[in-house]
């Protein structure tokens, strides 16, 4: 199943409008925020798929019936640009499970790179809803790498994919390697550059939440 965000109107497109903007993202709270905001989104729209028991709530007057989830929630982030984006998923689902991958681009002096994969931090995915999150969906490596260096952590009965931004090629990339997912996106964008960033996109979500690095 493939969720796009933008397909509907909805106020979440104006998020995502403004993490584009060029002239927003100098406001680097807000784009954070902005980066959440759309993680509150997707996590509610996730939550419709989920597995749904009957519990009973105490109240001052009597005893209320309603439903809750049953599955057990784990969100995995890739760092760092991940963090807002899962920040606002855990806001909804705040007794998820939580993994953490640090996983990068390593440039070579030719123009090419490699995704580097140097720490992992999960708790047990047996019969785990898994959501892996990262903000830009561009080849698909990242994503692609983190998912299989999780599954040494268990199976996952389902797994899910959130992005802010996707390309047509990463999200190809992605269904290939993992058929039975779920893909989540704020927006989809074409085309990708010789350097493997989305266009038009929104540039590097990490340097625009944290500041820019040195690359080494």
């Amino acid at each position: 199943m493939i969720f796009n965000l933008s397909e509907k109107d909805s106020i979440g497109n104006r998020f995502v409008a403004e993490l584009r903007d060029i002239n927003v993202q100098k406001d680097r709270m807000r784009f954070r925020r902005n980066l959440e905001r759309l993680g509150e989104i997707l996590a509610y729209e996730i939550s419709k798929t989920l597995t749904y028991k009957e519990i009973e709530v105490e109240t001052p007057l009597g005893i209320a019936r309603t439903k809750a989830p049953a599955d057990q929630v784990v969100l995995a982030t890739i760092l760092r640009a991940g963090l807002p984006l899962h920040q606002g998923m855990l806001n909804y689902f705040d007794d998820a499970g939580n993994a953490f991958v640090s996983a990068y681009r390593k440039h070579h002096k030719d123009g090419s790179f490699e995704i580097s994969l140097e720490y992992v931090s999960c708790p047990t995915l047996d019969d785990c809803v898994l959501i892996l999150i990262d903000p830009m969906l561009a080849t698909g490596a990242s994503m692609g790498m983190a998912a299989k260096e999780l599954f040494n952590f268990g199976k996952p009965k389902k797994l899910h994919f959130v992005t802010a931004i996707a390309s047509t090629y990463g999200l190809e990339h992605i269904r290939r390697l993992f058929p039975q997912a779920h893909v989540w996106m704020g927006a989809l964008d074409e085309e990708l550059t010789a350097k493997s960033y989305i266009v038009p996109g929104l540039g590097d979500a990490g340097d625009l939440s944290y500041g820019a690095k040195i690359q080494e």
